[in-house]
């Protein structure tokens, strides 16, 4: 995907390079910002436009649109950034480019503890970080987060970069239950028992427990769905692992979103908003379950069947936004540990 830089003095030109100067439909139009991969979030788009009459407007990048907002300003084209991860949702709300989602739908359907507080964010749809197992040399079928700390690991993990926002999050999760006294420590047994230097992706970190190299691997719940039905090539990895759902003493299985921010500059507000609302809509979120591999954040709804057959979720309790409050000291411990060293 295309990485964007802007200044505010291209702001202008980028508006008609993004969205070109076509008239709008005659319902509107939204223009969206995303970090997801366009195949994956064009069925929505397209689902919306049939449903609403609105014309979607799409850029996709792998990095920067926050930063690109910031610096279009005022002259922003963007309604609606589309993100990833908290760590996206929370870097937006850094960079000052986001508003309050003032609506009564969102308030009802999104549970509160995937809501910031102020209203400047939303999840949408969830996914999990869980354990790729070796179905060969792991037995167990349950473990917990503080356990990839037990020396009986010593050798046997695989995780791509301690710094990579998925990692983080769940670091970050564990901090805020802790404290960092107690995160130093699970950090430091966790990076003893690593096989190898932390590297690659979660597909990789499969790889690699296929390969033997590693028992276990950290990964994404959407990954190992997308790996099994989605990549021939990539199938015989999932086939040699099984998914575990982790979960912390006493708590949950950690879970990350795939949220939604309204831009503070939104020219096409009420729009964006309908877009917004329509993401947790009955339609909307069997997509998200079906064709992403990811949790619908709508109750009711029902999980793919890959999915489901990872076992029954119970997501942990804390709070999205006391996980984002606790990123930077998630990070810097890393950093003190040597965790990608």
């Amino acid at each position: 995907m295309t990485k964007f830089r802007a200044t505010a003095a291209t702001a202008a030109l980028l508006c008609l390079t993004a969205f070109g100067a076509s008239p709008a439909s005659a319902d509107g139009e939204v223009n969206v910002y995303t970090y997801r991969e366009t195949k994956l979030v064009q069925p929505l788009f397209d689902a919306f436009t049939k449903d609403t009459g609105i014309k979607v407007n799409v850029v996709s990048a792998s990095s920067g649109l926050e930063q690109r907002m910031k610096a279009e300003g005022a002259s922003s084209p963007a309604d609606v950034l589309l993100t990833v991860d908290l760590g996206r949702l929370d870097d937006a709300v850094q960079a000052s480019v986001t508003q309050p989602i003032k609506s009564v739908v969102i308030d009802e359907i999104v549970p509160a503890q995937y809501r910031d507080p102020d209203g400047q964010w939303a999840g949408i749809s969830m996914r999990a970080r869980v354990i790729y197992a070796s179905k060969d040399r792991v037995k167990q079928d349950k473990i917990t987060y503080e356990e990839l700390a037990d020396p009986k690991w010593k050798g046997k993990i695989c995780i791509r970069s301690g710094q990579h926002i998925y990692n983080n999050g769940l670091f970050a999760a564990y901090v805020a239950k802790y404290g960092e006294a107690k995160a130093e420590e699970w950090l430091k047994g966790v990076k003893a028992n690593l096989a190898q230097k932390p590297s690659g992706g979660d597909r990789e970190a499969a790889r690699d427990v296929a390969a033997g190299k590693c028992d276990i691997g950290i990964g994404n719940t959407y990954y190992w769905a997308l790996m099994m039905n989605n990549d021939p090539e990539k199938k015989p990895w999932a086939e040699a692992t099984k998914v575990i759902l982790p979960t912390f003493e006493g708590g949950g299985t950690h879970v990350n979103l795939s949220g939604v921010i309204l831009a503070k500059h939104a020219p096409n507000k009420a729009n964006a908003v309908k877009l917004i609302e329509w993401l947790v809509g009955d339609k909307a979120q069997h997509i998200y379950a079906d064709s992403n591999y990811e949790y619908p954040i709508r109750a009711g709804v029902a999980v793919n069947p890959t999915i489901a057959g990872y076992g029954r979720l119970t997501a942990d309790p804390t709070p999205i936004a006391k996980i984002v409050a606790n990123r930077k000291a998630a990070s810097t411990l890393v950093d003190k540990v040597g965790f990608d060293n």
